[in-house]
């Protein structure tokens, strides 16, 4: 049987902290290490659904791809709604384990799986973990190049057939060519000038700011934007299935509660 620190450091050899950013908060956040586990949820982030649904479903360990807490707190209290999920999850014995930026900065982490689910080719690292070493795939964001000729409309069609959705937001002209795609998963959009280094012809990501866009536009980058949740949730039901094969008798699912709190509205 797992203890709560040996699962830590299985994840580690996934998505080391040490490639998380210096903002971050990453690694144990709630728990006791020498705790057994038996049962593990991966989740986006931690709302008070997904926390009633670990604790209903008998869940020894929570991972959060978002930290919680993210910034730190003076109080620990019922006050605050992210208070209110810790207080719920400490009562419960749940411990809280956060990957965040690692794992998008990971070898195989999410922005990898996005390249590599686009069909890109010679996929490298946005920004380097080691800039010394040119051949270090660790690192933010990722750029490649395209299989084949293509163009905006198609990388779009392409970003909704990989994550499952059934539109996205673009800048750019649908027949604008694209050889060259940089992603960036999440808040993606600080990434543009680094995907402008790369030569990038468009940039995928989660979502940016309203500047970042007509920056993008100015440039001539193409800008995909799948939505924060869409570009990041389908990697902690990857991450689900992995830790299940390294640790067969550990029962892990990802959340069945957990929904984008974003949704679309039609005239």
């Amino acid at each position: 049987m797992s203890t709560v620190a040996e699962v830590c450091q299985l994840l580690e050899t996934f998505a080391p902290a040490a490639l998380a950013e210096e903002w971050d908060n990453v690694g144990l956040i709630v728990g006791d290490g020498e705790r057994q586990v038996n049962r593990v949820m991966t989740c986006l982030t931690l709302t008070m659904d997904v926390a009633d649904e670990a604790i209903a479903e008998r869940a020894d360990l929570v991972i959060t791809h978002h930290p919680l807490p993210f910034r730190p707190m003076k109080q620990l209290t019922t006050a605050t709604p992210e208070g209110r999920v810790l207080w719920k999850l400490i009562g419960a014995g749940v411990s809280i384990y956060s990957p965040h930026t690692a794992l998008d900065s990971a070898g195989e982490g999410i922005n990898y799986q996005i390249a590599e689910g686009l069909n890109l080719v010679e996929i490298e690292p946005l920004v380097p973990h080691d800039p010394a070493d040119p051949t270090s795939t660790l690192g933010a964001g990722r750029c490649g190049a395209v299989l084949e000729p293509t163009n905006l409309a198609r990388l779009a069609a392409n970003t909704c057939t990989l994550l499952g959705l059934d539109h996205v937001r673009v800048v750019g002209d649908d027949q604008q060519p694209i050889a060259r795609v940089a992603v960036a998963c999440g808040s993606g959009g600080s990434l543009l000038a680094a995907a402008m280094d790369a030569g990038a012809d468009a940039l995928v990501t989660g979502e940016a700011t309203f500047h970042t866009l007509l920056e993008a536009r100015t440039a001539g980058v193409a800008v995909v934007l799948a939505g924060h949740y869409a570009s990041e949730r389908f990697a902690l039901d990857r991450l689900a299935e992995w830790l299940a094969a390294q640790q067969v008798e550990l029962t892990v699912w990802a959340s069945r509660n957990e929904r984008d709190p974003v949704r679309l509205v039609r005239k």
